[in-house]
């Protein structure tokens, strides 16, 4: 098969960068984590701080399995695919090897393509620069706003009424605006307890 066979069928992916961390925000906020960041992204958002991750083209393709051998090399065993947007890819084949090799699967995505792979834990961002693909809301087991500008707080309550009914609920200020929109999320919380507080603590404890 040519690269761009193997990329499609998920065999190859272009890696822009994997490395093994403390995860900073969500739900396993303060849990060690092996992050595997695929290139490519066709949401862009104008707060990203990844921007080089957008043109997959710059980046190397990788074998799955050398993905997975390098992430078996660090002592933790849970793995967040990130991007970019890494449901550009099929991530069933990745996924796969990764649980054959005892890893809990997590990923953090814009749900702007269609759902594909075998997660433990899904982080679904929308994003206003992209429509999220219908089939991201029954799997999402997380529900990460970014608020950016005022209107991100409505954004937020209209995918909430999609998403299913165990996911949990959650406003991140925009590192950016964070002075300028934290207490209006405090306060938004604390009156509308359904919602939870996600901060990016890796930003504040200088964790790369």
């Amino acid at each position: 098969m040519t690269t761009q066979e193997l990329v499609a069928k998920g065999l190859q992916l272009p890696l822009m960068e994997a490395f093994y961390t403390i995860q900073g925000e969500g739900k396993f906020t303060g849990h060690p984590a092996y992050f595997i960041r695929l290139g490519g992204c066709d949401v862009g958002c104008v707060w990203c701080d990844v921007k080089e991750s957008w043109e997959a083209g710059k980046w190397p393709i990788v074998d799955i399995e050398q993905i997975v051998e390098e992430a078996c090399s660090y002592p933790g065993r849970l793995v967040v695919i990130t991007g970019g947007e890494p449901l550009m890819y099929d991530l069933g084949p990745l996924t796969k090897l990764l649980k054959e090799k005892g890893f809990t699967t997590n990923i953090e995505t814009s749900g702007a393509h269609p759902y594909s792979g075998d997660f433990d834990w899904v982080c679904f961002s929308p994003k206003k620069f992209k429509q999220p693909h219908p089939s991201i809301y029954a799997q999402a087991d997380e529900l990460k706003v970014v608020v950016f500008h005022k209107s991100d707080f409505d954004f937020a309550e209209e995918h909430a009424a999609l998403v299913n009914g165990s996911c949990e609920l959650r406003l991140q200020p925009e590192w950016s605006k964070a002075d300028k929109f934290t207490p209006e999320i405090i306060e938004y919380v604390k009156n509308r307890p359904v919602w939870k507080i996600s901060l990016q603590t890796h930003k504040f404890m200088d964790i790369p």
